[in-house]
């Protein structure tokens, strides 16, 4: 029987953001998966962070305990989901698969994955608002919301244009909502958003 892992190289993932380290093989009839184990390399040293065998997933770095997790959708998927990136997280990760077959002999492979974290500035901020064409009458309710891609967290401030290039600063927040609109509520808004 034919086995083999497939994955990727290399994977850049974003700082405090998930990411998923693929490996995948297309299960053989006569072949049981055994054991799955996923390692690390990095600066702060190496191990194994998480290892599936038959009394079910066990993690093993404390580092890592709550933020990983491995595919659970379809057989042969034993990719690596790792939760909240850090920026410690950037090395070398290995997916090592053992199989046993009809003769109870094992088979091992394994792939490894160099894993990048990388820091990615707030987009220009898009403002999505609830109502197409935004010309309401008084009394009605509206709002508006300030969408930007980036590293998480993003921090939202809404200002409104005031006389001679100024701007107030009405509030934190991705929605500015009015319950009941008013005649002087009429003018120019803006939205910004802020990344570390």
């Amino acid at each position: 029987a034919f086995l083999d892992l497939s994955g990727s190289s290399e994977i850049k993932g974003v700082w405090k953001d998930s990411v998923t380290l693929p490996c995948a093989y297309v299960p053989v009839e006569d072949l049981v998966q055994q054991t799955l184990t996923w390692t690390v390399v990095h600066d702060k040293g190496s191990g194994a962070i998480i290892r599936r065998d038959d009394s079910g997933d066990h993690i093993l770095l404390s580092e890592y305990r709550d933020r990983v997790s491995i595919a659970k959708d379809a057989p042969g998927n034993v990719s690596l989901l790792i939760l909240s990136l850090e920026i410690s997280d950037r090395g070398t990760y290995t997916c090592q698969v053992t199989w046993r077959d009809s003769n109870n002999s094992l088979i091992a492979k394994e792939i490894t994955t160099r894993l990048e974290v990388v820091k990615v500035a707030a987009t220009k901020p898009i403002i999505r608002a609830a109502e197409p064409g935004l010309t309401l009458p008084a009394g009605a309710s509206t709002s508006l919301s300030c969408e930007a891609g980036g590293s998480p967290p993003i921090s939202y401030r809404w200002f409104r244009s005031g006389p001679a290039g100024t701007a107030e600063l009405l509030s934190s927040g991705a929605e500015l909502a009015w319950p009941s609109l008013r005649p002087s509520d009429s003018g120019t808004y803006f939205c910004e958003a802020h990344n570390r």
